[in-house]
């Protein structure tokens, strides 16, 4: 097999095995995308917020002291969700949900391939790849 040794499936590692990992690990950049969505909304939220502070200025400049005071009283500053801001809901998902599942990835890998990564994308890669041919080296 062209992949380098370490994407090389361990004697003994069975298609399911190395299927099974590869699925996990899909799962795994799948909850990555999340958790930059997660970081994303935090942003937009946390900018958002900052804006209000202009949008109550601008009411009360307009003569609207009433909106602003609501505004600025009631949205202002307020949770997202009861008792948290948004970098409370980060914290929360990266230290539960997001570290098991970093683990428990790296665990199966470790247990299961000596801890390498990519193997089953490493063998689709060399069934895919037409030898010879360039742009389809096995390495760089």
């Amino acid at each position: 097999m062209g992949s380098d040794e370490q994407h090389r499936r361990p004697d003994g590692v069975s298609d399911v095995s190395v299927e099974a990992l590869g699925k996990l690990s899909e799962a795994l950049e799948t909850v990555e995308r999340a958790r930059g969505r997660l970081y994303d909304l935090h942003q937009l939220i946390g900018h958002a917020d900052l804006m209000l502070d202009e949008a109550v200025d601008l009411f009360r400049d307009g003569g609207h002291a009433k909106l602003a005071e609501r505004i600025e009283t009631e949205l202002v500053g307020r949770n997202v969700i009861a008792g948290r801001w948004t970098f409370q809901l980060v914290e929360e998902f990266d230290d539960g949900y997001y570290a098991l599942f970093k683990e428990l990835d790296r665990t199966a890998r470790d247990e299961l391939i000596g801890g390498r990564r990519h193997v089953f994308e490493a063998e689709m890669k060399e069934r895919r790849r037409t030898h010879g041919r360039p742009g389809h080296e096995a390495a760089p």
